[in-house]
């Protein structure tokens, strides 16, 4: 009966060492840091060669993954997944085949490692032209009712996630895809396919540009 007792009152403590504000604090950092572990794993075998092991793509067709929001990584991923007889949100061959055998979980795990990584800053190669998207880019066009791109991704272009990605530092190459496929709706996961359609390929490549040396 007393070892019952003793019993019974040890669990009662250990609830209430858990329960406390610094326990849950503690068990959540022990958490993200398992996660971004797992995630670091999984890159390393089946991100690196496209997104670099850190993050930092050195191809300007890939993005660089680093620094991204966590979520929308998560989103971009399960986007890539074909679900049963459905065909994938996105269409992207490579992608779909990486991320095929690839859980939620898995997919948190690789979203956070990439997320705890640090961008490395990038430039702008053409100067003029990024001084033209600076101007789209934080003013939009009032004349063809273009918005302005930091309205959701911020003055210094770091997003508002989960919705809406950081975009600074991002490969010209890279963002100019994307809008494109936007425009042509080969790409419909997002909120941008309705934007995009108002601006010109001038524009495109302009703000293209300054975003690639935004930090």
């Amino acid at each position: 009966m007393q070892g019952t007792k003793l019993t019974s009152g040890i669990a009662m403590l250990t609830v209430l060492i858990l329960s406390s504000p610094a326990s849950a604090e503690r068990l959540g950092e022990i958490a993200i840091k398992d996660s971004i572990n797992k995630g670091q794993q999984i890159a390393g075998q089946i991100c690196a060669g496209c997104h670099n092991a850190d993050g930092n793509s050195t191809i300007p067709t890939n993005p660089s993954l680093a620094g991204q929001h966590a979520e929308y990584l998560t989103k971009q991923l399960v986007s890539f997944k074909a679900q049963g007889d459905k065909p994938a949100e996105r269409n992207n061959a490579i992608m779909t085949a990486m991320v095929s055998t690839l859980s939620l979980d898995d997919m948190k795990n690789v979203s956070a490692y990439y997320a705890s990584q640090i961008l490395k800053p990038g430039a702008a190669k053409d100067k003029t032209l990024a001084e033209q998207g600076k101007k789209i880019y934080r003013g939009g066009n009032i004349e063809t009712g273009v918005p302005a791109c930091s309205a959701c991704h911020s003055p210094n272009g770091v997003g508002i996630p989960p919705l809406y990605p950081s975009l600074a530092g991002q490969h010209a190459e890279y963002t100019m895809a994307q809008i494109r496929a936007f425009r042509t709706e080969q790409r419909t996961n997002d909120v941008m396919r309705m934007i995009v359609h108002r601006m010109s390929e001038k524009e495109i490549a302009a703000v293209s540009e300054f975003i690639s040396g935004l930090h």
